[in-house]
């Protein structure tokens, strides 16, 4: 049997809150599928699982907060038997126990007024107060089980939770369900044939959420495959939940915490270069003259696919510090750094960057940032980062020296483009020029093992047609 946890999602992280399942008990997962939604400073987080097999019991609701590590759900292998009865909810996340009923109180508002003291009996001695009866009160309120993403989605939609069904553990309200709403409500009396309206109850198809395209507007067979068709498209792709409402004190805490341990934990050392970036501008400039606006590659991706092939020369700087040693990573995993709108900061990983041409690197950046910025990043890539490139060319900063995020052990950062005076050959030249840093980590590199590596950036950089 295997625990699936709640995972840490940067070194910042502390505690993060089940916001939905997106699997059911007894269901069938594999490794890399996303099972859950937790929120953090960062937003709203799409995990992957890392086990493949049968969901064995969901042990934290949503709408929990639980510490980094706490199990959230079992999974077993195939081989393994069933338990006889898969726990709800178990102390593991332990909730705090709820507290305990208060004496029933009289009202003063409610209390009944006292008779006059002339008309009250005079006590007896020695007999005892009459009994107070307690006031009665309504029984609380049974509160609606829903994730905030479900709250928040029914809000935007003005779906009353209380008239929907919940699909969750124990009846909770998940996202799906109100996103589901809609499609309950009565529907217009559909006109289709016997056979269609048995084919579509064999397929689970509404028959009044499809228009039909046959005689006066009746349902077709085909009409009805399509209709099926799209219900299963939807089914494979999940609904993503919007961005969990955003904290900037929260997110400036968890940077502060994560920048604070990295200056008081890693040794930096930093070093820059200047680089004739002619060659790489006017490589992009050519490529781009000839495509479609939303086809066109931006600088950036250049010196992520140079960064990637550098770091083969220079492998120390290219995995992470864990346990007072030095885990190299064959794989390049490039943190993007990305300032959000809404402030704060965010660094994505790019998977195999090395491995990848520069349309597809393309591609996956600008789905990157705009998942960033919008909520719907995966774990993985807020937690197999294995070097950051931080770019500021944006805002006119000439030379950027960034830190470290622990546990990788370098950071490279990218300054703005500027023409300068610049020596060709014999002659003088007006270039445009980038200026690149590196903060390497001293207990894995030193300055000679980094001046190769921006070295290598920089040879790259001078034939981009070859990236």
């Amino acid at each position: 049997m295997a625990d699936f946890v709640m995972p840490s999602l940067g070194s910042d992280m502390e505690s993060g809150t089940l916001v939905e399942w997106r699997i059911k008990p007894g269901g069938r997962v594999r490794r890399g599928d996303i099972v859950a939604v937790v929120e953090t400073q960062k937003g709203a987080i799409e995990v992957e699982i890392f086990d493949s097999g049968v969901v064995e019991s969901l042990v934290v609701e949503p709408g929990t907060e639980v510490p980094v590590g706490t199990v959230l759900a079992t999974v077993r292998s195939g081989d393994e038997p069933a338990a006889t009865e898969a726990p709800v909810a178990s102390a593991v996340a332990r909730p705090a126990p709820p507290p305990a009923p208060e004496p029933a109180r009289p009202a003063p508002a409610a209390a009944p007024k006292a008779p006059p003291a002339a008309a009250r009996p005079a006590p007896t001695a020695g007999a005892a107060p009459p009994p107070v009866s307690a006031v009665p009160t309504a029984a609380p309120a049974t509160r609606l089980r829903a994730s905030p993403a479900a709250r928040q989605r029914a809000t935007a939609l003005g779906i009353d939770l209380s008239t929907l069904t919940g699909s969750g553990p124990g009846g909770a309200i998940t996202l799906a369900d109100v996103e589901a709403a809609p499609a309950k409500q009565p529907a217009r009396a559909p006109r289709a044939s016997p056979s269609v309206r048995q084919r579509a109850l064999e397929l689970g198809v509404d028959l009044g959420q499809i228009t039909g395209s046959g005689a006066k507007g009746a349902i077709t067979v085909a009409d009805l495959a399509r209709a099926a068709a799209g219900a299963q498209q939807a089914k494979s792709a999940p609904a993503r939940p919007p961005a969990a409402p955003f904290e900037p004190d929260a997110m400036r805490r968890a940077i502060a915490a994560a920048m604070t341990r990295s200056k008081r934990e890693i040794p930096h050392y930093y070093l820059a270069t200047t680089v004739d970036f002619e060659p790489a501008l006017r490589f992009v400039e050519r490529v781009n003259a000839q495509r479609d606006p939303e086809q066109r590659l931006l600088y950036a991706v250049l010196l992520l696919k140079a960064l990637a092939l550098a770091l083969k020369e220079v492998p120390e700087l290219n995995g992470f510090w864990r346990q007072d040693r030095f885990e190299p990573s064959a794989a390049v995993h490039v943190g993007v750094a990305v300032s959000l709108r809404r402030r704060g900061l965010i660094a994505p990983a790019l998977h195999d960057v090395a491995d990848k041409d520069l349309d597809t690197l393309m591609m996956q950046l600008k789905d990157l940032v705009q998942r960033a910025r919008v909520g719907g990043l995966r774990s993985s890539e807020l937690t197999d980062t294995t070097i950051t490139l931080s770019s500021l060319g944006d805002n006119g900063v000439e030379t950027l020296y960034p830190i470290i995020t622990p546990p990788q052990v370098a950071v490279v950062g990218a300054g703005s483009v500027v023409r300068r005076p610049w020596v060709v050959g014999e002659g003088l030249a007006v270039r445009r020029v980038v200026t690149l840093t590196l903060a390497g980590d001293h207990r894995v590199s030193d300055g000679h093992r980094g001046a190769l590596f921006l070295a290598a950036l920089e040879r790259l950089l001078q034939k981009p047609e070859e990236l």
